[in-house]
C-alpha cells in the first residue's frame, strides 16, 4: 500500500450544493482508502456530516468578498506546514486565490501539491483564471476542458484531466415504466398532476436560468394538440422568490395550462419524482458544466429532453441521443417531447458516470501527483 496521504480541500461554505456534494464524496473516499481528508470553509450544516465521515474541518471565512480574507493567507500557509499537507485542492475561485498565494509563498521544496477542480463554466476573466492554475485542472466534463482551454489558451493541456461526476446507482434504481403506484402517489400528493396524460418533471431552482418558462411553452403546446399533459417543477418554489412564482403562474394562467401545473419546493423523494414522470426535462438556459439531472434520470430508466448545449448537451449526445433539441428552439423541443412520449428511446443498460468511478479516478490522481 502506497502511503497515506494528507489532502486539504478549499471552498467557500459548507451548505449545499455540487461543489459541497463532491468535496464530501471525496472525504469518504479519502477516509475509507486510509487517508486524511481535511476541509477549510465557513462553515456550515454540512459540517457535521463532513465530520461523520472522519473528515477534519477548520474554520476560516476564505469565501468572503472582502480585503479583509486576504489575512487568512498566513493562517493556511501555516496550517499547510503544520498538518503536513500534500495536497491542497481547490474547488471555487476565491479559495483558489487564497490557496495559491499562501502555497506560492512556502519554499518550493515544501510546498504540498495544488489542484483545482472547474465545476462550472464561469465568466471568463483574471479572477476566473486562478482555476487555471493547478498542478493539475480538474475538469468535470469535456465541455469545461475545452472551455478551459479556448478561454485559458496558456493552459497547459497536459496537466489538465476530465473527471466527470457521478451518482450512485444504487441510490437512482431502474423503475418500471410506467410506473402507475409512483403516478398515484404524486397525483395524491399534487392533485393538479392526476390524469391519463403524461407527466413531465423539471426539477430545479427557482431561477429563470432553470428554464421554467420554455417547460411551461412546452405545456401548453402538447396541451394545445390534444394531449392531457401535466408538468411538475418541484424545486422552483423558494420562499425567497415569490415574485418570480407569482410571474410563473401569471403565463401559465395566460397559456390556459395552470390546471395542469404543480409548482413545489424541493422534493426529498425525487427518484419517485422521475418514477412517476414520463419524460424529464433539463432546459437550463445557461449551458451546464455537466448535467447530474441527466444521469440520475436515465439511472431510473426516464427519457431526458434537453437543450443541446454544454455538459446537457455532452451527456444526451452519449448516452441519449434523440432527447436533444436544439437550444432555444421552441417547435423543435416539441416535436422532440412528442417523438419521446410516443416511443420511449433505447437507455443505457447501465450508467457509465457513476460515484466510485469518480472517487476512484480522483484518489488515483492525487496518488500520482504525489510521486511525481
Amino acid at each position: 500500500m502506497t502511503r497515506p496521504l494528507t489532502v486539504l480541500q478549499l471552498l467557500p461554505a459548507l451548505d449545499a450544493g455540487g461543489v459541497e456534494r463532491s468535496t464530501l464524496e471525496i472525504t469518504d473516499a479519502l477516509v475509507r482508502g486510509g487517508h486524511r481528508a481535511l476541509v477549510v470553509s465557513a462553515g456550515g450544516r454540512l459540517v457535521p456530516a463532513l465530520q461523520a465521515l472522519g473528515g477534519e474541518h477548520t474554520a476560516l471565512d476564505i469565501g468572503r468578498k472582502s480585503p479583509l480574507v486576504l489575512r487568512h493567507v498566513r493562517t493556511l500557509r501555516r496550517l499547510f506546514a503544520e498538518q503536513r499537507v500534500d495536497i491542497v485542492h481547490a474547488r471555487s475561485r476565491l479559495p483558489a486565490w487564497i490557496g495559491w498565494l499562501a502555497w506560492r509563498g512556502l519554499p518550493a521544496a515544501s510546498r504540498p501539491h495544488f489542484v483545482t477542480t472547474v465545476h462550472g463554466l464561469n465568466s471568463p476573466s483574471r479572477y476566473s483564471a486562478v482555476m487555471a492554475r493547478g498542478e493539475r485542472v480538474v475538469c468535470v466534463s469535456d465541455t469545461v476542458r475545452e472551455y478551459v482551454l479556448r478561454h485559458y489558451p496558456r493552459t497547459d493541456p497536459a496537466v489538465m484531466q476530465v473527471i466527470p461526476r457521478g451518482i450512485d446507482p444504487a441510490q437512482f434504481p431502474r423503475r418500471p415504466a410506467p410506473d402507475c403506484g409512483a403516478r398515484a402517489r404524486v397525483a395524491a400528493a399534487h392533485p393538479k398532476l392526476a390524469g391519463e396524460g403524461p407527466l413531465l418533471l423539471l426539477p430545479g431552482r427557482g431561477t429563470r436560468l432553470k428554464g421554467h418558462a420554455d417547460a411551461l411553452a412546452l405545456l401548453a403546446t402538447l396541451r394545445a394538440a390534444g394531449s392531457d399533459a401535466r408538468l411538475w417543477m418541484p424545486g422552483a418554489r423558494e420562499a425567497h422568490r415569490s415574485g418570480y412564482i407569482t410571474e410563473l403562474e401569471a403565463d401559465a394562467a395566460r397559456l390556459g395550462i395552470a390546471d395542469a401545473l404543480a409548482i413545489t419546493a424541493p422534493t426529498s423523494a425525487i427518484v419517485e419524482a422521475y418514477a412517476a414522470s414520463d419524460l424529464v426535462l433539463q432546459l437550463s438556459r445557461k449551458p451546464e458544466a455537466f448535467g447530474r439531472t441527466v444521469i440520475e434520470a436515465l439511472s431510473v430508466g426516464r427519457p431526458v429532453l434537453g437543450w443541446a448545449h454544454g455538459g446537457v448537451g455532452e451527456l444526451l449526445r452519449e448516452l441519449q441521443p434523440q432527447g436533444a433539441a436544439m437550444p432555444f428552439d421552441g417547435d423543435a423541443l416539441a416535436r422532440r417531447a412528442r417523438e419521446l412520449l410516443a416511443q420511449a428511446p433505447p437507455l443505457p443498460a447501465t450508467m457509465p458516470y457513476t460515484l466510485q468511478a469518480m472517487q476512484d479516478a480522483t484518489l488515483a490522481m492525487y496518488r500520482d501527483l504525489a510521486h511525481t
